[in-house]
C-alpha cells in the first residue's frame, strides 16, 4: 500500500492506495470517518483491484475544509483527484456521508463505472438528526492522550452496538492530533455539523436520473440501540424511485457495524455486484 498526498486545486488529499489487478475503486468513508474507516473493505477487495481510499478534507491528513463546506464541496474533490490521478471508469464505494458523495460524483462523471453505496445517498430526515449530532460533541472535546480519546470514543461506539477491537483502536487514534498541552480530533466540530446539515439538501429525485452506471444500495436494518436504523427504509423510497439502474440488498448490521465489522455477508453482495459487472463489461 502506498500512502501518499495529492494535491487537488490547492488542497491536500490524503490516499491510500492498495495495488491491485482490476478496477479502480475508490473509497469514500462516512461523516466523522477517514480512510481507517474502510478498513474490511479494503482488505477484501484489494490485491484482485486497485482500492483507493481517501481521508476527506477536514478528517485525518488532509486539508481542512472550506469554511462553507458540504458533500457536494466533497464531490468536487474527488471529481479533481480522479483527474489528478488520471483514474478512467472508476467505481465508486461509498459508506454513509460517502454515499452521498459518490452519487453526487456519478451524477456528474459518466465515466464512473459503477456505484456501491453502503446504507446512504438517502432523504434525510430528522431522525439521523437525533442518532447523529449528540456524538459530535467529541470533536470540540480537549483530551490528555491519545489512549483518553480512544477511551471516550469506545464508550460511544459501545453504545451503538460496535464491539471494540485493535482495528476500531488504530482508526480512532488517527482522528486525534497532539495540539500540545492536549489531544484533540483533527476535524473541526462546526465544519462537521455544517457537513451533516448538507445531507438535508439532497435530493435523490435531482440527483439518480443523472447517474447512467448500474449501482449497488446495501441497506443496513439493524437497530442502534433503542434508536432503530439510521436511515429508515421508507428514506430510500425516492432513491429507488429515480434510479436507472439501483439493485437493493438488506443486511441485519446497523450503520456502524456495516463498516467496523468485517460483513461476510456485505462482502459477498458485493463480489456477486462486481461479478456481474465485469461480465456485463467483458
Amino acid at each position: 500500500m502506498e500512502f501518499y498526498k495529492v494535491n487537488v486545486n490547492g488542497n491536500d488529499i490524503q490516499v491510500a492506495d492498495y495495488p491491485g489487478e482490476k478496477g479502480p475503486i475508490i473509497a469514500i468513508h462516512g461523516l466523522t470517518g477517514t480512510h481507517k474507516q474502510m478498513h474490511y473493505y479494503a482488505e477484501k477487495l484489494k490485491g484482485e483491484y486497485r482500492f483507493i481510499s481517501v481521508d476527506l478534507r477536514g478528517r485525518g491528513n488532509s486539508a481542512q475544509t472550506d469554511p462553507e463546506t458540504s458533500i457536494f464541496k466533497h464531490a468536487d474533490d474527488i471529481l479533481g483527484l480522479i483527474r489528478e490521478l488520471k483514474i478512467e471508469n472508476p467505481i465508486l464505494l461509498g459508506y454513509s456521508m460517502g454515499g452521498f458523495i459518490s452519487a453526487i460524483v456519478a451524477s456528474k462523471l459518466k465515466s464512473v463505472q459503477a456505484l456501491i453505496l453502503l446504507d446512504g445517498a438517502a432523504k434525510a430526515s430528522e431522525h439521523q438528526r437525533g442518532i447523529v449530532q449528540p456524538s459530535l460533541g467529541r470533536i470540540s472535546r480537549e483530551f490528555t492522550s491519545k489512549a483518553h480519546y480512544a477511551e471516550e470514543t469506545k464508550k460511544i461506539y459501545t453504545n451503538l452496538g460496535v464491539k471494540w477491537n485493535d482495528v476500531l483502536q488504530e482508526t480512532v487514534e488517527y482522528e486525534v492530533g497532539d495540539a500540545g498541552d492536549h489531544w484533540e480530533n483533527k476535524s473541526t466540530e462546526s465544519r462537521i455539523v455544517a457537513d451533516f446539515n448538507s445531507f438535508f439538501t439532497f435530493s435523490p429525485k435531482e440527483i439518480f436520473p443523472q447517474i447512467e452506471c448500474p449501482a449497488l444500495l446495501v441497506y443496513a436494518e439493524g437497530t442502534i440501540g433503542s434508536m432503530g436504523p439510521l436511515f429508515l427504509i421508507t428514506d430510500y423510497d425516492e432513491t429507488k424511485e429515480s434510479a436507472n439502474n439501483l439493485e437493493t440488498v438488506v443486511s441485519d448490521c446497523n450503520h456502524y457495524t456495516m463498516v467496523f465489522e468485517e460483513r461476510t455477508e456485505i462482502n459477498g453482495y458485493i463480489e456477486n455486484f462486481l461479478n456481474k459487472l465485469n461480465t456485463e463489461v467483458k
